[in-house]
């Protein structure tokens, strides 16, 4: 069985650093699965991209060598059920806002006893090197187990929320945390604001003995969020890497506006 190499750089309180997949292209999975990242994530909760497109994703980052994890579009049994069982080696599961809504995800990924996922299919062997027996013996101990704090209230209770057993990371997803904590009338939060419930975030995972995480936008913003203690750490995504090469090139050769506004993507 496969070794999960992002469980043991978590556990050892060392960063691990991966991008989004948006565009559900198995080829541009098969070249990022080479490009050094320690982990990618296919990202079926906000884009059009089905069960077979994200399986054939996992298994192209898996037989490189890589480390292929799915966020699912919520948190359902089925969801997480379906992109284990098709071969991701994780989940990273959006909008967990209770206690109980976090008992279900890490229940959900786990075979009994200490969970209620259910034993089929043979993908998922596959991409960890192991024969099916194998794999449902020692898979427990391998799926990494990805939380998403998202809403302000998630953050207040914190503690409740996150403290349920198996979890090996509580991701912010930082534009969703924002949106929540904007006032009646719809104005965002301060600048300071905001900063303090990212600070209130580590400051739980640290309590928690849980890896904290968080979304990034650059390189210089990922390795500021390393220093401050984050561990489990997102930079962009494979569409806005594309768009920022394809624009930096069109400036440099002065070719004009883009058409749209790229620079939000």
């Amino acid at each position: 069985m496969r070794p999960n190499p992002i469980k043991r750089l978590l556990k050892e309180g060392k960063p691990a650093v991966g991008t989004w997949l948006t565009l559900g292209s198995v080829l541009a999975a098969r070249f990022l699965a080479r490009a050094g990242w320690d982990w990618l994530t296919v990202d079926t909760e906000h884009n059009a991209i089905g069960i077979e497109t994200a399986a054939n994703s996992f298994a192209a980052i898996a037989d490189a060598g890589g480390v292929a994890l799915a966020r699912v579009p919520s948190n359902r049994h089925d969801h997480i059920k379906r992109v284990l069982d098709t071969g991701a080696h994780g989940v990273v599961v959006p909008m967990v806002n209770t206690r109980q809504e976090a008992l279900e995800a890490v229940s959900a990924c786990l075979y009994p006893p200490a969970g209620t996922r259910s034993v089929g299919g043979a993908a998922h062997a596959l991409n960890f090197a192991a024969s099916p027996p194998d794999y449902y013996a020692k898979a427990n101990d391998e799926i990494l187990v990805v939380l998403q704090c998202e809403h302000i209230q998630a953050v207040r209770d914190f503690d409740a929320v996150y403290s349920v057993p198996g979890i090996d990371a509580v991701f912010v997803g930082p534009n969703d945390l924002a949106a929540s904590m904007r006032s009646p009338d719809g104005k965002p939060p301060s600048s300071e604001v905001f900063r303090q419930a990212l600070a209130d975030i580590l400051a739980g995972c640290r309590r928690n003995k849980v890896a904290a995480g968080i979304h990034t936008f650059s390189p210089d913003d990922a390795r500021m969020r390393i220093e401050e203690g984050w561990q489990f750490i997102a930079v962009s995504s494979e569409l806005k890497m594309m768009v920022d090469g394809s624009k930096h090139a069109t400036d440099a050769l002065g070719l004009g506006k883009t058409r749209g506004d790229l620079a939000k993507y």
